[in-house]
């Protein structure tokens, strides 16, 4: 027999507190869609990506339209040792050759896309997945770098389909492979994919989950920590070096979304125990919010 004695109610209170300070959160971004880009450390530490999955399936719960897109770097790079393929990269970017990019395509759309659709629906979440070909969602084009491959750029978003899915309730799982006008397969950076299918969807927010705390002033202090910033902000920090590296293309990700309507992007440190609900529905927040004007929230 349990007695209410038993039950730490200082745990309950706290609980309880929680989700009344998330109750307007939740109010304000009913029925708005939310596009995460998911990898980094929550995509390849089990603890994290349970704690992600389960998060996806509460905003769903909660009246939210979540929509996944997703990479896969580690796990291609595996395969393609498997395989006896040796990854090469040039300025940031694989080279993806015929070989690579059925490799690049058998992982991302085969398994690491059926293995996320199957943990949210273990969840209780109901997820389909898809890649860039399915209706046209992705029309790929090439990069403009030379030597690089099978690597697109997003030429064109037909988010019928995904909107079609999310009228019915379902969560779409997107990987980031696409096709160009011809058939040709392409590789297209999951971040730039998310960015563009937020834009097109009128998205309220753009979350980028990554391996760092956000945008850092000084990259080795994490107090230094920028928690919101507008477009004109973000390219005054890139120009001054600030942000630098890898972040670039990421901020410069967020910048077009806002650009194409998005009402904020975020960048993320998915290592963070619910980053994703951190962000969303507290006031702090966790990572760097940018917004297209600083007159906006």
């Amino acid at each position: 027999m349990l007695k209410q004695s038993d039950f730490d109610k200082t745990d309950e209170v706290s609980r309880v507190k929680v989700l009344s300070e998330a109750l307007p959160y939740i109010q304000k971004f009913a029925n708005r869609t939310i596009v995460v880009k998911y990898g980094g450390a929550a995509m390849k530490e089990s603890h994290l990506k349970q704690q992600v999955i389960r998060d996806i399936v509460l905003l769903s719960c909660v009246g939210i339209r979540p929509v996944v897109v997703h990479g896969g770097g580690p796990e291609i790079n595996t395969w393609l040792g498997k395989m006896g393929i040796e990854p090469q990269f040039k300025n940031g970017l694989r080279v993806t050759d015929a070989a690579t990019m059925d490799v690049v395509e058998m992982v991302l759309v085969g398994r690491v896309n059926k293995e996320i659709v199957a943990l949210i629906n273990q969840a209780g979440g109901s997820a389909v997945g898809l890649c860039g070909k399915d209706s046209n969602l992705i029309v790929a084009r090439p990069q403009t770098e030379q030597e690089i491959g099978f690597v697109g750029e997003v030429n064109s978003v037909n988010t019928k389909l995904v909107e079609s899915l999310v009228d019915s309730g379902y969560i779409p799982v997107v990987s980031s492979v696409a096709a160009d006008d011809s058939g040709q397969a392409y590789n297209i950076n999951a971040d730039t994919a998310a960015g563009e299918i937020a834009a097109a969807l009128g998205a309220e927010k753009l979350i980028l989950m990554t391996d760092t705390a956000g945008i850092l002033e000084d990259y080795h202090k994490p107090e230094t920590l920028i928690a919101k910033l507008d477009i004109q902000e973000a390219r005054s920090l890139i120009e001054k070096g600030i942000v630098a590296g890898g972040m670039i293309p990421k901020v410069n990700c967020c910048v077009r979304s806002l650009a194409q309507g998005v009402r904020a992007a975020h960048i993320i440190d998915g290592r963070t125990p619910h980053a994703l609900l951190q962000e969303i529905f507290t006031d702090a927040g966790i990572g760097t919010m940018l917004v297209a004007s600083e007159f906006l929230s």
